[in-house]
């Protein structure tokens, strides 16, 4: 029996790069579309949030000149795209999936309720969820934790390229220990960045816990859904 009966499942633009250095790498992308379909076959009800930031993301726009809102609107698209390709991957292994956005824009994608998406994730599609919440200075951290929590999903995984959270940036400092499990209040006074601060609240005061782990190590999400110790636990 899978640890988790409805999951959200947060995955981050950059990840989708892969080895390039912009857009969309079609390895990772299989790779992420074979390990959704491995715990699919599980029973598991599967939500997705992608990123954008391998195509454009709202605030490196603003850096360089963009108006923060259109900025924003851009990194919004973004992420459409990416929820059309995961959604093309996945269908392609015979998972029956369908994108729901934030704003109207049929016929790209359905325009998202709660109930059309509770109804399919009982049918047992994988439902990708995109355009973040469709407001402009929100990021898809906090689109994940707004979804997460009106699904009632029982956990948000967030699949990053390292394997938890740490001290300190583990790629930039060696000596940074990592943890297994960690409360909400121990990020905030750690000042730990797992994700920005509106999501992280949104998930204490919800009481939807995190697991933080490596995606991009295939088989690891069937790992998390198994009940192995993987990741870090983010907790009340």
């Amino acid at each position: 029996m899978p640890k988790y009966k409805r999951i959200l499942l947060k995955l981050s633009g950059e990840s989708l790069m892969g080895s390039q250095e912009y857009g969309i790498d079609q390895q990772r992308l299989q790779e992420y579309a074979s390990q959704i379909k491995e715990i699919a076959q599980m029973g598991v009800q599967v939500a997705i949030v992608i990123g954008g930031g391998n195509i454009f993301r709202g605030l490196s726009g603003a850096a360089k000149g963009f108006d923060r809102v259109k900025g924003d609107q851009m990194g919004i698209l973004a992420t459409v795209i990416n929820s059309l390709a995961l959604n093309s991957a996945l269908q392609a292994l015979d998972i029956k999936s369908k994108v729901l956005t934030a704003i109207r824009m049929e016929p790209v994608g359905e325009f998202y309720s709660k109930d059309k998406a509770v109804e399919l994730l009982e049918k047992g599609e994988v439902v990708i969820f995109s355009a973040g919440t469709g407001n402009p200075y929100f990021t898809t951290d906090t689109g994940s934790s707004l979804r997460g929590i009106e699904i009632e999903a029982d956990v948000m995984l967030k699949g990053t390229r390292v394997d938890g959270i740490y001290t300190a940036d583990p790629e930039k400092d060696p000596s940074a220990e990592k943890f297994d499990s960690i409360s909400f209040d121990e990020i905030y006074n750690r000042g730990l960045k797992v994700m920005d601060l509106t999501a992280t609240t949104m998930c204490k005061e919800n009481n939807l816990p995190i697991v933080v782990f490596n995606m991009d190590e295939t088989g690891n999400l069937k790992k998390v859904l198994s009940g192995e110790k993987i990741g870090t636990l983010v907790h009340l």
